[in-house]
């Protein structure tokens, strides 16, 4: 394992510094699940939620989590986005719902914070919209699942 990039010589916290750095298109994707009762998946699908369009509300939370990530997590660079999508999507095998984000800037570091910020917002935002209808409820499977740009990619 490679030296940790944000702990300085006596291993006190540093945000890296990318001054020196040239910008590339960089892009991350990332997923994730909600677990759910199957009567919770078809009281989405009928719209009668008691918070209203769940899933819509959760794709943009996710986004403008993306956005504010920086603020969330300490040593994470503020990033100008280029792109942020969120898509939600009905999965009855789980039963619940799949979540996936792309995020994408032109910048001097990586995405993947962004990405996984999205998805883990918008399944927040799923449990909070349905959890007056269901306590079963469970956030999980949440990783960068794609990164490009920088010094490697994923998958490899």
């Amino acid at each position: 394992m490679s030296k940790l990039s944000h702990l300085d010589g006596e291993g006190r916290a540093q945000m890296v510094d990318v001054t020196d750095k040239a910008p590339t298109q960089r892009t991350a994707a990332a997923s994730g699940s909600l677990r759910c009762a199957s009567e919770t998946l078809s009281l989405v699908r009928e719209g009668k939620a008691p918070k209203g369009a769940v899933v819509t509300t959760a794709e943009l939370a996710g986004i403008m989590a993306a956005k504010r990530t920086a603020e969330l997590i300490p040593l994470c660079h503020s990033l100008p986005l280029t792109k942020v999508a969120v898509t939600i999507m009905e999965d009855p095998d789980l039963p619940g719902y799949r979540i996936a984000a792309e995020v994408r800037t032109n910048g001097v570091t990586g995405v993947e914070m962004e990405a996984l910020t999205a998805v883990s917002v918008a399944g927040l935002t799923l449990f909070d919209m349905l959890k007056a209808v269901d306590r079963t409820m469970a956030i999980g499977d949440i990783k960068v699942t794609a990164k490009s740009g920088g010094k490697s990619d994923w998958p490899a």
